[in-house]
């Protein structure tokens, strides 16, 4: 039977601190003991840290040999990296633990990382890139070899991401240098847990070789919307937020701690502005934090958060995960967070420990993000999270990973591809696109056997190692999955750094222009290269920085409870204090046309001046709407000859021709699902779309190199070579994974083909509701702003909308 002396001093730890040892706690530490994997399922602040490191902490209470490093914690994030830090650095001192502990990112300097291979600590914290940087490294046998657990934190944030394919690929990697070894995973919000653990343990969830640990403690969370105190019965997107800032003078009056989060970079950088205009008093004790920000000013942020010394910081999913510092009191969410997994983390911000409540307030900026709050909250009290659905068969992240093991002293075939064999991502890899990729790495395919530089590695003595030491360099520079628009370092004209800015946003202004950025007003002084030189400016007026890739779609559970609040609201049994505050908003609506119900699906035919619009409301999300109003269109031009102008939101799409659209073509056969793919396929430009897929996958795969420190090379120039390499794969060599999957990646996660293939079918059971509205309604009214706002300065477009609605 396995000792449990060591859980007995944790556990009188514990009761020193005046803390109680929770059940799953201990169970997680038996489990650990016994020798299994396991998967610790915990809302945020229940106390899962201790729950995954009290493992391998009582195991090595019992050991005498402490040599080597015996436990990798991996966090998704650098920032995150602090907390566990501190925790551990709490359990093993005050447990007179002979261990050290170790950090090691892209911020730790050259001498620790080399001081960590010659003395290394029993316990690292890393974040999966730093592990493949770790692994290009000739040493990285030996310093693994002694290896007894991994540790992944915040499962649910990698999951669904290329970075969790990076994490499954170390761990393969890792149980062939150390045996046995042992893989925990923590997990706050995560829907599809079984898919989840799938992913994390690979074979070993095959051979049911693992064990899964729920928390006995549900995390209370007070959901409180702030209701605007008039609502336009024609809303549009942003019609409100700002113009509730008065709304949020109570909450700061009431709590010392508040974080305020929005979706995007943008909006924060709009809000925190707005904030110090309307109340100048906060001056000093309001910051700003997003991940553009230069780290030391989001690191003095963090600090002063811990140390309480901020009454309101502005900020966006840099501080969803565990950012070290004392809960705050209350959070607020401006905008819809499009998921309600998001909400929850966020929310547990406050109440950041066992037993608190968390509370939230939601701020809407768009009346029918009301629906959508109530939706939220049904949802949470239903126990419903979003699935983060794992990444398969990811050919670039696996060229990136075969090249990392022949920079770190090379790998053999048959071995890696059996490693390979047992992840989740590869797992159904056959031996020919085994091959593939050997022989992609070593001649770069038909299209680009011509180019050394494509010729990466050398096969010799049975071993697949790299082509020389430039390549290798190149490549050490390019490891990682999140891609982004080139960026643009911001500095002071003295040198001082403020954070980073993207290309496209400063080659639209010109010198002498100003902008807000970092919560502060500055003048462009010259761009040099990288660096965008500034000064500080005393102007109260200047451009809001905006970052492409914002928008979030709606999720599936969160769409679908959005559809029960309004088939509620359509029989006039709609609850709560969000629905009763836009009844008046659906009154006009069922006035104007109908009121969807259950089983129903919306469409309206309207004659404007424009044109003629065609209205469908599937409320199912932007994307899928995205791909569901070109195949419409396409069908119904398969039928006349016509083309459309196409808007869509979360609700709905629009088709605006300049000639009548014949209503008898509306029937159930416009939504069969059969045929979908080619008729995306013919419906879309997918060539297009495919080559923007296209340069991320280049740049993961190392096909498109970035440049040299201080020398990255621009946007557009990337852009130019991505799009020479994908008409080469097309022309030269279109059975390249690489090249197809672009068109796989680009259907499944942009146009999310499955979700929209479970739209047609659900449509098909529907009945189709044709309404002729004499005058736009509540639900359309939105998409007739969205299309304009695409091609109208922002005083033309309040001119416009505000004629709209008189109308």
């Amino acid at each position: 039977m396995q000792s449990t002396l060591g859980i007995a001093q944790i556990e009188s730890w514990y009761e020193r601190r005046g803390w109680e040892v929770f059940d799953f706690q201990r169970s997680s530490w038996l489990h650990y003991l016994a020798g299994s994997h396991g998967l610790i399922n915990a809302p945020t602040g229940s106390g899962k840290t201790y729950a995954a490191l009290g493992g391998p902490i009582a195991d090595a209470l019992e050991q005498s040999n402490h040599r080597g490093l015996k436990v990798l914690w991996i966090s998704p994030l650098r920032a995150l990296s602090k907390e566990i830090y501190l925790a551990s650095t709490r359990m093993i001192e005050e447990l007179d633990l002979d261990w050290t502990i170790g950090v090691r990112t892209g911020d730790t300097s050259s001498t620790e990382r080399q001081q960590q291979y010659k003395a290394p600590p029993q316990l690292l914290i890393t974040t999966p890139e730093s592990i493949h940087v770790m692994l290009c490294s000739p040493k990285h046998k030996e310093l693994f070899s002694h290896l007894d657990a991994i540790i992944v934190d915040e499962w649910h944030d990698l999951v669904g991401s290329k970075r969790g394919v990076q994490v499954q690929l170390a761990i393969s990697r890792l149980q062939t240098l150390s045996g046995s070894l042992r893989i925990w995973g923590i997990s706050a919000t995560i829907g599809n847990m079984d898919e989840a653990a799938h992913a994390l343990f690979g074979h070993h969830y095959l051979q049911a070789d693992w064990k899964l640990v729920r928390a006995d403690r549900k995390k209370e969370i007070l959901l409180e919307t702030l209701i605007p105190p008039e609502i336009d019965i024609l809303p549009w997107a942003g019609h409100l937020g700002l113009k509730l800032i008065d709304l949020l003078e109570p909450l700061l009056s009431k709590y010392q701690s508040v974080l305020l989060f929005t979706n995007t970079r943008g909006q924060c950088e709009l809000w925190y502005h707005a904030l110090l205009t309307a109340y100048p008093d906060l001056a000093g004790i309001m910051a700003m934090h997003h991940g553009s920000i230069g780290r030391d000013v989001r690191e003095w942020v963090e600090q002063q958060l811990y140390e309480g010394q901020l009454k309101l910081v502005c900020c966006t999913s840099s501080l969803d995960l565990g950012v070290d510092f004392r809960p705050v009191e209350a959070v607020i969410q401006v905008g819809s967070p499009k998921g309600i997994a998001r909400l929850v983390q966020r929310a547990g911000r406050s109440g950041h420990q066992p037993g608190a409540v968390s509370k939230i307030y939601f701020l809407p900026t768009h009346a029918l993000e009301l629906i959508e709050a109530a939706a939220i909250r049904d949802a949470i009290d239903e126990g419903v999270l979003e699935s983060q659905t794992p990444h398969v068969r990811s050919f670039d992240v696996l060229i990136q990973y075969l090249c990392t093991l022949a920079v770190g002293g090379g790998f053999r075939a048959e071995e890696t591809y059996q490693e390979l064999l047992r992840t989740h991502c590869y797992e159904t890899l056959s031996l020919d696109e085994w091959m593939w990729a050997l022989e992609f790495l070593q001649y770069g395919g038909p299209g680009l056997s011509s180019y050394d530089e494509y010729q990466k590695v050398i096969y010799h003595d049975g071993v697949y190692r790299i082509r020389d030491r430039k390549t290798a360099q190149r490549h050490k520079l390019s490891i990682g999955t999140i891609v982004s628009e080139q960026s643009i370092n911001v500095k002071y004209t003295s040198g001082k750094r403020l954070g980073t800015v993207e290309e496209f946003f400063i080659s639209s202004l010109n010198l002498g222009d100003h902008f807000w950025f970092a919560g502060r007003c500055l003048e462009l002084v010259s761009v040099k290269g990288p660096n965008a030189l500034v000064k500080k400016s005393n102007r109260k007026k200047a451009k809001i920085p905006s970052w492409l890739g914002g928008r979030l779609p709606m999720s599936t559970p969160l769409a679908s409870h959005m559809r029960e609040q309004i088939f509620e609201a359509a029989k006039g049994e709609g609850t709560g204090p969000e629905m009763s505050a836009i009844k008046d908003l659906f009154s006009t609506q069922a006035e104007r046309s109908h009121m969807p119900g259950r089983g129903e699906l919306l469409i309206e035919y309207i004659r404007s001046d424009e044109g003629f619009h065609l209205f469908i409301y599937p409320f199912e999300s932007r994307f899928v709407h995205e791909g569901l109003s070109a195949i419409i269109a396409t069908r119904i031009s398969a039928k006349l000859p016509i083309s459309f102008s196409i808007a869509m939101n979360d609700y709905g799409f629009e088709l605006l021709s300049d000639r009548e659209i014949p209503l008898e073509l509306i029937t159930h056969e416009l939504f069969d699902p059969r045929g979908i793919q080619d008729d995306i396929l013919s419906s879309m430009n997918m060539t297009e779309l495919a080559r923007r897929r296209f340069r991320d996958i280049a740049k993961i795969s190392g096909l498109l190199f970035t440049g040299w420190p201080g020398s990255e090379k621009r946007e557009r120039h990337l852009q130019s070579s991505s799009e020479l390499l994908f008409e080469v794969f097309k022309e030269y060599d279109p059975d390249n994974w690489l090249f197809r999957q672009s068109y796989e990646e680009l259907l499944q996660f942009q146009l999310e083909e499955e979700r929209l293939r479970d739209t047609l079918e659900r449509i098909g059971t529907s009945e189709i509701v044709l309404m002729e509205p004499q005058k736009f309604t509540p639900l359309c009214f939105p998409l007739v702003v969205d299309r304009l706002r695409e091609t109208m300065s922002s005083e033309k477009l309040m001119d416009r909308i505000q004629r709209l609605q008189l109308v």
